[in-house]
């Protein structure tokens, strides 16, 4: 196994531990439950940041020929999305916690429909789900296929990847914007008025 292997399988399995788990927050419907998850996936969002800086930082900061150096190489395409992860998704989901907290007294309290439109907010998951999918290349780098090598497979390799951040922000927005309307109160009734055709 190649030596920088070691040091991308962790990074990689973390991040794709905290898409997957952010991608199950808004099906949860018990309010203990969904704390409990989200505290999860705030221990896993700020781990995969620190390896991911930890892994960029040793690269800088090294002589160029150490493992380390291979990885950070391979992790500049998931440098961006882990960025947007710190900036974005730990503030939601320190949120989203903070706000389960409030219900979770009570064992069987209903997730309420705002908290799981506040789980299903695409800056929840998309970063992470994301910074997982730019960790492949590099895990598939160290493995011993270069997909940057050859021509014919690095256009649909690019088209690949592009379908599937956009098929997968696509689908966050939706479920936001179907857990949002939930959420919204009933409009008041307007009072009925006689049909022209009413008898």
């Amino acid at each position: 196994m190649e030596s920088h292997l070691t040091i991308l399988l962790p990074v990689a399995a973390i991040w794709l531990a905290a898409g997957v788990v952010a991608d199950g927050l808004p099906r949860l419907r018990n309010t203990r439950v969904l704390r409990r998850r989200t505290g999860w996936l705030l221990v896993l969002a700020f781990t995969g940041v620190a390896l991911t800086a930890a892994v960029l930082a040793g690269g800088l900061f090294s002589a160029g020929t150490a493992p380390v150096d291979r990885a950070a190489a391979g992790l500049t395409l998931a440098a961006g999305p882990a960025l947007v992860a710190t900036v974005c998704s730990l503030r939601r989901i320190r949120r989203l916690w903070a706000g389960a907290g409030a219900f979770a007294s009570a064992p069987g309290t209903p997730a309420p429909h705002g908290l799981r439109a506040a789980a299903a907010h695409p800056l929840v998951g998309l970063p992470l789900q994301v910074t997982a999918l730019a960790t492949v290349p590099a895990v598939i780098g160290a493995v011993g296929t270069d997909l940057g090598a050859d021509p014919g497979v690095t256009g649909p390799a690019i088209t690949v990847g592009a379908l599937a951040v956009i098929a997968i922000g696509v689908r966050h927005a939706l479920r936001h914007s179907r857990f949002a309307e939930r959420a919204q109160p009933d409009a008041p009734r307007s009072a009925r008025t006689a049909s022209p055709l009413h008898v």
